[in-house]
């Protein structure tokens, strides 16, 4: 019997407890996910007392600028009006420094920032060095050529006679770190001295030389704390809320983030919205897939076929023209009314003329496109490699001599990629705070329900089993219970049973 009542007391016990590990399952099930939610939504904001503040002041994602050169072959041949042959070279990169500074919160719910960069180069993780010649196009001398393209003949007979005293040449020859961060010319002067307001630079000139040692703008970005449905999103760019470089509202609007958070809780329906200072337009990322990056879920963002098409094949972007063929942007009115274009890197997404008409060119989605890596729960991006290549438009300019025959062409010049990927302690302490605990609760929950359902099921099959068919051992058996023996009223009873009246023996 003892042994009987410390299993029944054991079965209760584990009943109880199944009990309790099945309601706090449950009660998880209910609860977790807004907690994951709450500590995620604390964590993300823009907020010195989120996880992710530090993260978002002092960008711990070591990020590179690779750059690649177009090299000229064929310069001579060019001015014939043969078509142009480029030879790429590359890449030579920089370390990318960023950090934000004059950080000031305004009462309505946003926060001002700038954020500078500077540049170190990397000849361990360069093909070549900085001093490295490449022939390009002279930007100064064949942008001022479009730019006198219906000016009166006298006046480009002065701009030719200019070249000329100048030295000035249609190609010219020069270092890798005189292109990227500027080199003195004299025809920069002159033009300065006489058309004030044709470049906006005074000093050298260098297709990376604004972005060295400086900052990309005021912005002004939402934080989040107050009303969570506008963290980061974009208020004002330099004081503006549109631009006006481009010829509609769409186009000029400022959408999306600065490009380095998104809100959290994405879906594969989420898009990336963010604003380029240096492509001075809002882009679009969309939904490619999911994958995940050192264990942690991401959703992979790309651009779409549409980012650079022209009007008449994406109407919306009719705003940005005028256009030439599409998969090319004219940012011209953006950068000193230069013939400036931006794409993908060797016109991939583009009309395949443009590829054709320049021979070196092979555009493939491998190499030359463009994604980012984000996690989705928080919306903090992992890992990202941006692409996009600037090119010239050129062609001869009847009355000035340097341009030559030169054939109308989208000559590239440059194209580069921008990549990081988060690494070391910033990843790790990521990964436990946002994805491992959270993960760790998830399945608790239902480990915890499974479990408590399992304990639950103890007592009862002991119950069942206990008030089962008793044991035949345990019924009494014949040879167990006493003899009938015949008693004063058996004769009665047996003759009662068989129906015959009894009499009394003499």
């Amino acid at each position: 019997m003892g042994s009987r009542a410390r299993a029944r007391r054991a079965a209760a016990v584990l009943g109880f407890a199944g009990l309790l590990c099945a309601v706090l399952g449950a009660v998880m099930i209910v609860v977790v996910p807004t907690l994951i939610k709450q500590q995620v939504l604390k964590n993300v904001r823009i907020d010195p007392s989120s996880l992710s503040f530090n993260m978002w002041k002092e960008i711990p994602i070591p990020f590179y600028l690779s750059v690649y050169f177009f090299h000229i072959v064929n310069p001579d041949a060019i001015l014939l009006g043969e078509k142009p042959q480029v030879q790429e070279r590359g890449p030579y990169v920089y370390r990318e420094f960023r950090h934000k500074s004059n950080i000031t919160f305004n009462d309505n719910d946003t926060v001002s920032f700038l954020e500078y960069r500077s540049f170190q180069f990397q000849p361990d993780k360069s093909h070549g060095l900085e001093s490295d010649y490449i022939v390009m196009p002279n930007i100064l001398v064949l942008a001022a050529a479009m730019m006198m393209e219906n000016k009166p003949m006298s006046l480009k007979l002065i701009m030719t006679l200019a070249f000329s005293t100048l030295g000035e040449r249609a190609f010219m020859n020069r270092t890798v770190g005189e292109i990227m961060w500027g080199y003195e010319d004299p025809l920069i002067h002159l033009i300065n001295k006489y058309l004030p307001n044709m470049f906006p630079f005074k000093g050298k000139f260098g297709l990376f030389a604004e972005l060295n040692n400086s900052d990309s703008g005021l912005f002004t970005v939402f934080t989040g704390v107050k009303d969570f449905s506008r963290i980061h999103l974009v208020d004002k760019w330099n004081g503006l809320s549109k631009v006006n470089f481009w010829h509609s509202d769409q186009c000029n609007m400022i959408n999306g983030t600065s490009g380095q958070m998104w809100a959290p809780f994405m879906t594969p329906e989420t898009s990336l919205e963010f604003y380029s200072p240096e492509a001075c337009r809002s882009m679009t990322l969309i939904y490619k897939e999911s994958g995940t990056f050192e264990g942690i879920p991401t959703y992979r963002f790309m651009a779409p076929s549409t980012l650079f098409a022209n009007g008449s094949v994406y109407p919306p972007n009719q705003g940005f023209c005028p256009c030439l063929d599409s998969g090319i942007q004219n940012i011209s009115t953006c950068r000193f009314n230069a013939p400036l274009f931006l794409s993908h890197p060797h016109f991939y997404n583009a009309d395949p003329v443009l590829a054709e008409a320049v021979l070196g060119l092979h555009p493939n989605q491998e190499e030359h496109s463009l994604f980012l890596d984000v996690h989705p729960v928080t919306g903090i991006p992992m890992n990202c490699s941006v692409k996009l290549q600037l090119s010239l438009y050129i062609k001869a300019i009847k009355g000035i001599g340097q341009t030559g025959k030169i054939q109308p062409v989208v000559l590239p010049l440059v194209w580069f990629e921008e990549s990081g990927a988060m690494e070391g302690e910033p990843l790790q302490t990521f990964y436990t705070q946002l994805v491992l605990m959270p993960s760790v609760l998830h399945y608790a929950q239902y480990v915890l329900l499974a479990l408590g359902c399992v304990l639950l099921l103890i007592p009862i099959i002991h119950q069942i089993r206990s008030q089962g068919p008793k044991d035949a051992t345990s019924q009494p058996s014949m040879a167990t219970q006493p003899d009938l023996l015949p008693g004063p009223y058996t004769p009665l009873l047996q003759d009662s049973l068989s129906g015959q009246p009894t009499s009394p023996k003499v």
